[in-house]
């Protein structure tokens, strides 16, 4: 997608990627054009940094480096969208670029760069400490050419879920001005319920991480307390939460339907190809042959919690509370920071 723009329509009007006439493409979300908009060029960011993984991961022996990847490209193909892309296309400086993005596009761009650098930096710290491949892809690897087959059938095919994930922070910045008739008053109480579900999935993220890293230094069974205790995977529930919420903050923004296909599809990934259902088979096959106690505890623990979201009854318990607590304390951060900086 080229634009040209005279000197004198830079210099007579404030540069905004999202809003001046200039930048905006007249499209339609049912417009053919939104593939050559924003579908292709996030799919060629994502799948040259897959090739670029692939290589490194066959050169290692290590798939789980694509699992560095997943967080990491979404976080670097939205800053690219939203910031780095116009910046380069029309040689302009960062702070005007940044300056023009509205509240709430600052607040997507935060929340999709605080969700994707944790989940980095988690997934590269366990990864180093473990010094091997993760356990769920040891079977896959002894396929016999494996590694001939593993671009186009694991690292090619994620790219193009990547792609479809990242809707909610690409097709906005890319497609035609087709943001909900609300007022001002309704519109900041779908920012913070956008705010408020990021903070209770971005909570349950982290408490569930630092709880089962906690657990793993004093005891060797499974972690089934805290947040654990609320369903069997409640990073994973978190990260389903995390998603659905950069959908709800376009709904204050620049909202377009399509977006919806990303946390679908996030969701569909979570529970029937990556997730819960992935993890439990392999714990399951592990852990019946080198460790009785925690098959027997998996075994007992898939017949009392569900697996991703709580049953009614959890509802109730304190963590559940908790997570409640982490999103009101991110809408009130939210409000305030619009505060000072609005004054």
């Amino acid at each position: 997608m080229a634009f040209l723009i005279p000197p004198s329509t830079l210099e007579s009007q404030p540069f905004s990627p999202l809003h001046s006439p200039p930048l905006q493409n007249r499209m339609t979300p049912g417009d053919v054009g939104i593939l050559k908009s924003t579908l292709l060029p996030s799919f060629g960011i994502y799948a040259s940094l897959s090739l670029g993984t692939y290589l490194a991961a066959e050169a290692t022996d290590r798939v789980e480096l694509k699992d560095w990847l997943w967080p990491s490209a979404q976080v670097l193909n939205a800053w690219w969208i939203a910031v780095g892309r116009p910046m380069h296309m029309h040689d302009l400086p960062f702070s005007t670029v940044w300056g023009a993005q509205s509240w709430t596009e600052k607040v997507l761009l935060s929340c999709v760069t605080i969700w994707g650098t944790r989940l980095f930096f988690r997934i590269a710290a366990r990864s180093l400490s473990r010094g091997k491949d993760d356990s769920r892809y040891d079977a896959v690897k002894k396929e016999p050419g494996f590694w001939k087959r593993a671009f186009g059938t694991i690292f090619l095919p994620e790219a193009l879920v990547l792609t479809i994930i990242s809707l909610p922070f690409t097709a906005p910045l890319t497609t035609g001005n087709t943001t909900l008739a609300l007022g001002e008053d309704a519109l900041n109480a779908v920012r913070a319920l956008g705010v408020g579900l990021f903070g209770i999935g971005f909570g349950l993220e982290v408490l569930a991480d630092t709880q089962l890293e906690l657990h793993r230094r004093e005891r060797t069974d499974l972690c089934r307390h805290g947040v654990w205790s609320l369903v069997r995977h409640p990073n994973y529930l978190g990260d389903a939460l995390v998603h659905f919420s950069f959908t709800v903050l376009n709904m204050a923004g620049m909202w377009n339907p399509i977006v919806l296909l990303g946390p679908i599809m996030n969701y569909i990934f979570l529970r029937l190809v990556g997730g819960d259902k992935q993890t439990e088979a392999s714990q399951l096959e592990r852990y019946k042959s080198e460790d009785p106690l925690k098959y027997n505890q998996l075994v007992q623990w898939r017949k009392e919690n569900n697996s991703f979201w709580p049953a009614l009854r959890e509802l109730a318990s304190p963590w559940a509370f908790t997570a409640l607590g982490c999103g009101f304390i991110s809408v009130v951060v939210e409000e305030g920071l619009r505060g000072s900086f609005e004054l």
